[in-house]
């Protein structure tokens, strides 16, 4: 096989690279040295390196977990039972593909994580894309503008109104309307309120009385009899 993963070395020694960062301890990975394995052990583990379900693996744990010695036992147990994998920091080791490649594993799981992360991002962004491209402009302007406002009207290309977009202006502007005469309605209560307790007599408070009130209605002026 001309390009083999899960392989490489620790000084001149051969490793499999069974998990190329330790969770939690990214500096860390897990080894076995291959060289020193009994060949019961060797030759089944070589096997499952080499297989499709190895090559595909992105840590060799998860293949050499579902592979078996000779003897029918699981091999990454068999590696754990027996005290065989090693905690070494990946800057020691060189991944060696082929007789032509080498590099270190911190720098390979450094570019395999970028690549990862950007290709979730790709993938982000697809998704996002897409399901924008489902959405009704209407939907997206009512959005922007607030759920209590009513639904915004399309033209059939896709381009809002103007009529549309007056009518929502025009609710808009009624509603800061009546939310202004609340709050101006609210503030003479409050003021009146605030007079009767500082002792202020009625006809001097700075709102206005009602009689002028009433007689811009048509309700005639009560005459003032003069000694």
């Amino acid at each position: 096989m001309s390009f083999l993963r899960h392989v490489g070395k620790m000084g001149d020694r051969k490793v499999a690279i069974i998990f190329r960062e330790v969770p939690g301890e990214q500096h860390m990975c897990l080894v076995t040295y291959t060289e020193t394995l009994n060949q019961h052990i060797h030759d089944a583990m070589m096997k499952a390196i080499e297989s499709q379900i190895g090559q595909s693996a992105e840590n060799l744990a998860d293949a050499l977990n579902r592979s078996y010695t000779k003897e029918g036992k699981i091999i990454l147990q068999v590696l754990h039972k027996e005290g065989l994998l090693k905690k070494v920091q990946t800057s020691q080791v060189v991944v060696t593909p082929n007789s032509t490649t080498k590099i270190k594993l911190d720098e390979l799981n450094k570019m395999l994580d970028e690549m990862q992360q950007g290709e979730t991002a790709i993938k982000k962004l697809a998704e996002m894309d897409s399901s924008l491209g489902m959405q009704i402009p209407s939907d997206v302007a009512r959005r922007m503008r607030g759920d209590q406002l009513p639904p915004v009207t399309s033209a059939p290309d896709g381009v809002l109104a103007d009529n549309a977009i007056a009518n929502n202006l025009l609710s808009q502007a009624q509603r800061m309307a009546n939310e202004a005469k609340g709050l101006l309605a609210e503030s003479a209560r409050l003021e009146q309120e605030a007079n009767v307790m500082l002792g202020i007599p009625i006809a001097t408070q700075t709102t206005a009385p009602e009689a002028p009130v009433a007689k811009k209605r048509g309700r005639p002026a009560k005459a003032t009899v003069t000694a």
